[in-house]
């Protein structure tokens, strides 16, 4: 299996991609980590006519915390990267949590941060919890950068809100737990899959704020593999809004998720009525961590 004929570039600065897919457009495809693009290359399921490979632009691979504890990740930070900062495992508890379920270390060794969120694979792990944890997108084109909410990034079916001549430059996420902040957060993420590192079957991301007297304040529930692209459990994480979280209630909103909140398709590997019964469980489950990690001193946040 080879891939077409194509033209390659391997620009210095961002400046230079830029002017690069600027000049080509629709013609010309980003390399980034290749773990998606390659095979479909190999395959002629994808046939860029340029390649612009982002490997030397050391500047899209920061990995900082700005003072008002905003976490900053360069797209082409790798997410084994990712996985084992020390400053990503302190700023944000459910994206430390979630990488070692992305793929395997191998795939996470080349695969980058910006690659799968550009990508946008409904069965990605990367774009539920982005929207979970309200993350910003920023995007970079001829013209300068603009800011895009997670929740409006992933359009539909491997698509994104990129347009030609775009690159996602950087991942920003805010942090939410100060020590002066009166509502306590926790969050969970977990999935099913036939094998680990397999793509889920159904995947959940859950983020949770807990008040001053344990009612629910804050809640973002998002599932993968159940549509066609990262899936918001809106009405569930609406029941849970200002209630404790009792066993009963968490059970009740994981029921409102599994059967009002998703239409998740049927395929050679689940059934429809089989993915609604893993997003019922493991939403249950996750709920369960999430709030038991919001009212438990010490607990990853």
């Amino acid at each position: 299996m080879k891939p077409p004929p194509f033209e390659y570039h391997r620009p210095d600065t961002l400046d230079e991609a830029l002017s690069l897919l600027a000049v080509h457009g629709r013609d010309a495809k980003v390399l980034a980590g290749g773990q998606s693009l390659v095979p479909a290359m190999n395959f002629r399921l994808a046939r860029p006519a340029v390649l612009v490979d982002l490997g030397r632009i050391g500047e899209l691979r920061e990995l900082t915390v700005e003072d008002a504890g905003t976490l900053r990740i360069g797209a082409m930070t790798t997410q084994r990267a990712v996985e084992l900062s020390r400053t990503v495992a302190d700023h944000s508890a459910l994206l430390h949590e979630t990488m070692p379920w992305v793929a395997h270390p191998q795939i996470r060794n080349r695969g980058t941060v910006g690659g799968s969120l550009a990508h946008a694979d409904p069965a990605a792990e990367l774009p539920a919890v982005m929207i979970a944890l309200d993350a910003a997108m920023i995007i970079t084109g001829v013209n300068g950068p603009r800011r895009v909410p997670a929740q409006d990034f992933f359009t539909g079916l491997f698509t994104t809100a990129l347009e030609p001549g775009d690159l996602l430059t950087q991942v920003l996420i805010e942090g939410h737990q100060t020590a002066a902040s009166e509502t306590r957060f926790g969050a969970a993420f977990t999935e099913i899959a036939r094998r680990h590192g397999d793509f889920a079957l159904v995947g959940v991301a859950v983020r949770v704020g807990v008040d001053m007297v344990g009612s629910c304040s804050v809640a973002e529930i998002v599932l993968l593999s159940v549509g066609d692209g990262p899936v918001r459990a809106a009405h569930a994480a609406q029941a849970l809004i200002g209630e404790q979280p009792d066993p009963t209630r968490l059970a009740e909103a994981a029921e409102v998720a599994a059967h009002k909140d998703i239409d998740p398709p049927s395929d050679i590997h689940a059934s429809a009525a089989y993915r609604r019964q893993l997003a019922r469980v493991l939403v249950r489950r996750a709920l369960t961590t999430a709030f038991t990690r919001a009212t438990s001193p010490g607990s990853p946040r």
